[in-house]
This record gives C-alpha cells, sequence and structure tokens, in this order.
C-alpha cells in the first residue's frame, strides 16, 4: 500500500488590474505572489502563462475589474482556465469589484441580464469558487451554482468612522435601494438612518434627481453610504440636498471608487467634506489630487478569507454574520 501524506499548499495570483492589493493579500497570508507572465499581443488579445507548477494547489487569482473593465474580466477568466489546464485542485476567483453587478435584473424590455452572463462566464471558465466584497446586490450570489463568498468592507469603514466622528450622528442611504445597508451601518454605529428619494432617468445612464429626505438629518453630522461611487451624481446630489435641510456636514463612505468622469470634479465642488473609499479598486490618475479622499485598506479582510477558505473554516466568524 502507498501513502500519500497530505501536501496542501495556497497559492495567489494577480491580474494586471490591483497588483498591489493582491501583494498586500498574500504579504498578510506570509507568502508571496506566484509567478504568472501576462503579455498581450499586437491585435490586443491577452496571453497567460504560469512559470511554475501549480498541480495539486489551492490556487486563488485576485482581479478587480478596473478600467477597461472588459480587460480585465478576460484576463482573469484566462487565467482561471489556464489553471484549469494546469491541473490546479481548487480555483477561487477574488474580485473585490465585480463587474455588470448593476445588471442584475431587467429594468425595461430587450434588456440582458449581465451579472448572471459574468457568473456563466466564471464557471465555464473552470473557477471552483468566487470571493467578492459588497456586490450592488447580494442576489447575485444565486446567479452562481458555485459557493460564492460575499465578503463586506463594513468593519474597517466602522473602526475608522468611530474613532474620526464626534456628535450627533445619521447614516444616509442615497436612494431607498441602499436603506437596508444604510441600516447595518447604523447597528453598528447606534445612529438614526434617513433616506433620499431619487428618480432615475430610464432612458439616460448616470443621470439622478435627488427630491427629498426621510429621516431626521438637521443639525447633525450625516454619513452617507453606498457600494460605489461611479460618475458621483447620486453622492453629490444627497448632499447638495442634506445640506440644503440643515445638515452640519457630509461625509461619503463608498466601498468601490470607481470615479468614471465627471466624479472628481463634481466631487471638488460638493459640499462633502470628506470621500472614504477602500482599495478594491486603484484609485485613479485623475482622482489623486482630490484632497478629500480617503482610501482605506480590505487587505486584512480578503487574506482572513483566503485564510478560511484554504482551511475550510468559518468566513462568516470573521465578519460576524454581516457578509451577506
Amino acid at each position: 500500500m502507498i501513502e500519500i501524506p497530505s501536501r496542501k499548499r495556497l497559492m495567489v495570483f494577480s491580474g494586471s488590474s490591483n497588483e498591489e492589493l493582491a501583494r498586500e493579500v498574500a504579504n498578510i497570508l506570509g507568502t508571496a505572489l506566484g509567478g504568472v507572465e501576462r503579455s498581450v499581443f499586437a491585435n490586443g488579445e491577452i496571453y497567460i502563462r504560469y512559470t511554475e507548477s501549480v498541480r495539486g494547489n489551492d490556487c486563488f487569482v485576485v482581479q478587480s475589474h478596473s478600467h477597461p473593465v472588459n480587460f480585465h474580466v478576460l484576463e482573469q477568466l484566462i487565467m482561471i482556465d489556464a489553471l484549469k489546464r494546469a491541473s490546479a485542485k481548487r480555483i477561487t476567483a477574488v474580485v473585490p469589484f465585480f463587474s455588470y453587478a448593476r445588471q442584475d435584473k431587467k429594468g425595461r424590455p430587450r434588456e440582458p441580464i449581465t451579472a448572471k452572463l459574468m457568473g456563466d462566464l466564471f464557471v465555464a471558465a473552470g473557477v471552483d469558487r468566487i470571493v467578492s466584497v459588497d456586490l450592488h446586490t447580494g442576489q447575485i450570489q444565486g446567479f452562481i451554482d458555485m459557493p460564492f463568498d460575499h465578503l463586506t468592507a463594513l468593519p474597517v469603514f466602522v473602526d475608522y468612522l468611530r474613532e474620526s466622528t464626534d456628535g450627533p450622528i445619521t447614516v444616509v442611504s442615497p436612494d431607498t435601494g441602499r436603506v437596508r445597508e444604510a441600516a447595518r451601518y447604523a447597528k453598528q454605529l447606534d445612529t438614526p438612518v434617513a433616506f433620499v428619494h431619487k428618480r432615475r432617468e430610464a432612458d439616460a445612464r448616470n443621470v439622478v434627481a435627488a427630491l427629498e429626505i426621510v429621516g431626521d438629518i438637521e443639525d447633525r453630522h450625516c454619513i452617507i453610504v453606498d457600494d460605489m461611487i461611479d460618475t458621483a451624481g447620486t453622492a453629490t446630489g444627497a448632499a447638495s440636498l442634506l445640506m440644503e435641510r440643515g445638515a452640519l456636514d457630509v461625509r461619503l463612505v463608498a466601498t468601490h471608487g470607481v470615479l468614471s468622469e465627471p466624479a472628481v470634479d463634481r466631487l471638488k465642488d460638493a459640499p462633502i467634506d470628506e470621500v472614504v473609499i477602500s482599495n478594491t479598486l486603484p484609485v485613479p490618475d485623475g482622482a489623486s489630487d482630490l484632497d478629500k479622499l480617503t482610501v482605506l485598506s480590505i487587505g486584512s479582510l480578503i487574506a482572513g478569507a483566503v485564510d478560511a477558505i484554504f482551511n475550510d473554516t468559518s468566513v462568516s466568524e470573521i465578519f460576524r454574520g454581516e457578509n451577506i
């Protein structure tokens, strides 16, 4: 009889979008990023080759879907396919920012449900598990017939807000769809919740009008919480309305700093004292001079989840049940 001792090995690889975050995760786990050769053919096609053996290993591919989004999505899918064909034992896609998450249902006739398509692509590529942070809607987990760990940056933001805020606070949802998320922050900070009623133009992307505030915000420090800042139209419109209604000041907290144009200009001109984001996405070059911007790291949260997955222990215990 031949007995083979367990040789379980963790390997972390990075795509090209957010290598700094991937390296931080690997360092916390006490390892280095795995070797991978990435290049692009003259016609734009992506080439991937791993420079060390991955056979029988537990492999994690870290890639945020930052601009250019479609390139980084495909690069991660190709990295997963290469691992599968190289006989990796288990492949986990770590996607701090999961693209196309806003297209999670049909709002008008003949629209796609692109969030579901994204899940199908990952499964087809050969992934065994997906890890992401603060999805636009949690229902996306149900689109994928694989384990899906939905992490949250809430602990990092709550710790920062507790240390940096003094006085009466109201947590504000920028629309009715984020009230549940705002309530989670309010529970941790022991504060009331308010929300902004807004109207979004059906025929135009990123066009929003803030209409009214529901909740107690007068003479209070208001903290707007959202999953992402894209063009910042929603957040800046809400901030202006909050100040008109008597808020002491306004801060904006969002996990994903997409910061597409004209977000930076809008945030500079808006009555917002501080914009707090995480490093799920690299800060765009144009936002580097935004002096009210604070970036918090979620590397330790992702590293904790990766460690739990590798050792087959509970991920939810890390977040005390908040990762749903």
